[in-house]
């Protein structure tokens, strides 16, 4: 590991401007990720900013209804909120299917954005890897890839992004907020990670320098009855081979609203668009989810070894839709900041 200076930061501008003065400087959070990474060498920053004790862990209501979630909130603060817990309880779900209760103490809201893919060839410097080392090879798509993507990856990277949390995020059109010296700045989720193309090296459209904030959670009534299914190929905590976030309207039979994100399967959380149209307005049975599932999964490109993920993520959708169309719908939540007092 490369030596470093260590700095902790007590405010937002406070950080900024650490990081703006070493261009080998990294923000710290939880560690849980960077750390590992240093230790491997993948990453050698020069200067750690520890932002651990800003004033960003907080979680409360947004006026309109939704939920602001500070960068510093631990993913078990997150996971054990009442109102994540009873108007997203598919991303309280999603984060404590995430890793041990002794990393969930340490990760960050913040850290779990921005955490990097676990393919084994981007973790070891002595192999090539275009995400690592641009312009030097993918080996996983002639080597091990049985857990790698399915959609939305190129010849020159199929890795996978390992975040449960942020499949969740994806589903309910979340909004990464942050700060940059010239300012505050907003990024939909679904805009914030960057289709791999020919630059798997450049992961997020983060401004140089900025500091993620929060997570904004828009108001989202259909929310409230969702659930996060995750397959891993051991019990014990390990990273998914698939999952599926899911949240379900069903009035008269017929679905009225749904939200429906990928993880696993991608290099980053995948929303699955095409599915949800085919479901908004179609009867809430096995054959219809299904065909939703073919829909989405109709642009998978497999590789040799990971073709059963196509059959995996087909199931895991069928299962969860139909478990949440068997269920009563969730009781409402509130729709506004005042109302959302009133239950306190």
């Amino acid at each position: 590991m490369r030596e470093f200076d260590y700095q902790r930061a007590h405010d937002v501008s406070g950080a900024l401007a650490l990081l703006g003065a070493d261009p080998e400087a990294r923000f710290l959070g939880g560690g849980t990720n960077l750390v590992d990474l240093m230790k491997t060498g993948v990453e050698r920053p020069a200067r750690l900013v520890d932002v651990r004790e800003l004033p960003l862990d907080g979680i409360e209501a947004t006026e309109d209804g939704g939920l602001r979630i500070g960068a510093t909130v631990t993913n078990s603060d997150l996971a054990a909120h009442a109102e994540v817990r009873r108007r997203y309880p598919a991303l309280a779900q999603a984060v404590l299917a995430g890793a041990s209760g002794q990393l969930r103490n340490m990760a960050t809201v913040g850290g779990n954005l921005l955490q990097r893919t676990r393919c084994g060839y981007f973790a070891d410097v002595t192999r090539p890897c275009n995400k690592r080392d641009p312009g030097s090879g993918c080996p996983a798509i002639e080597g091990e890839h049985h857990n790698h993507a399915i959609l939305g990856a190129s010849s020159h990277c199929v890795a996978t992004h390992p975040s449960d949390m942020g499949v969740a995020l994806a589903a309910f059109d979340a909004v990464v907020t942050y700060e940059t010296p010239h300012g505050p700045g907003r990024s939909p989720l679904a805009d914030f990670y960057l289709p791999v193309g020919d630059t798997p090296h450049l992961e997020n459209a983060l401004p140089p320098g900025a500091l993620i904030t929060g997570v904004t959670l828009p108001p989202t009534p259909v929310a409230a009855h969702s659930r996060y299914r995750k397959v891993r190929e051991r019990a014990s905590y390990a990273f998914a081979i698939g999952s599926v976030a899911a949240a379900l309207d069903v009035r008269g039979g017929v679905v009225r609203d749904v939200r429906l994100a990928f993880g696993a399967v991608a290099s980053r959380p995948w929303r699955a668009h095409a599915a949800e149209r085919v479901l908004t307005g179609a009867p809430a049975d096995a054959a219809t989810f299904a065909a939703a599932a073919d829909a989405e999964l109709a642009a998978a490109k497999p590789l040799p070894h990971n073709t059963y993920k196509v059959t995996l993520m087909r199931n895991l959708v069928v299962a969860v839709l139909s478990e949440l169309a068997s269920e009563p719908p969730a009781t409402s939540v509130p729709t506004s900041k005042s109302s959302e007092e009133a239950t306190r």
